[in-house]
């Protein structure tokens, strides 16, 4: 894992996220946790050593990205500099896939793992969303379970929290996502 100089919480419609960032970008983001002191001892447990400070410019912008999409309103966040020293290189390839999806967009774990060339890797898309250190920088909660449903979500709240995020971004009812 990367070493993180510094870290920030902010407020969004969903509640208190986090961002910590080192020297080669962005080592990690949080979704909210039960409240801003929550997410505050969150950040504080993934990047021990990092100071709570303001942000660079490079992390306020996207900061900013982050407040946007969680308003639902449009945020590109795929130029967003991310520091993926010591992610696993499947997870990267999966977090690269899933930054091309734009905001009410989906796809389910199994076509993304037939995108990635592996077919039968559907469990493995899922495990790596479940390990995403940059959400909702790498939107996740945009992959959902066969027949549209929504499968698991490790932020707080499970997966309500991934369907809100959804409906804020206005993603379509399929099948049972909105069941």
């Amino acid at each position: 894992m990367p070493t993180a100089f510094g870290f920030i919480c902010f407020e969004t419609a969903l509640g208190t996220c986090g961002i910590a960032w080192g020297e080669a970008g962005i080592v990690g983001s949080q979704l909210p946790e039960d409240d801003a002191a929550a997410t505050r001892r969150r950040m504080q447990a993934r990047f021990p050593g990092a100071t709570e400070v303001g942000p660079p410019e490079e992390v306020q912008r996207a900061l900013e990205l982050v407040q946007a999409m969680l308003r639902g309103e449009p945020a590109d966040v795929s130029g967003v500099r991310l520091d993926m020293t010591g992610v696993p290189a499947f997870h990267q390839r999966v977090y690269e896939v899933s930054l091309k999806l734009k905001p009410g967009e989906t796809t389910t774990y199994g076509e993304m793992a037939r995108q990635l060339g592996e077919p039968g890797a559907a469990r493995a898309v899922g495990q790596a969303l479940g390990h995403n250190p940059f959400a909702p920088i790498v939107p996740c909660h945009r992959i959902l379970a066969a027949g549209g449903r929504s499968g698991g979500f490790s932020a707080n709240g499970g997966a309500a929290t991934k369907l809100r995020m959804l409906a804020i971004e206005g993603a379509m009812a399929q099948g049972s996502l909105f069941d």
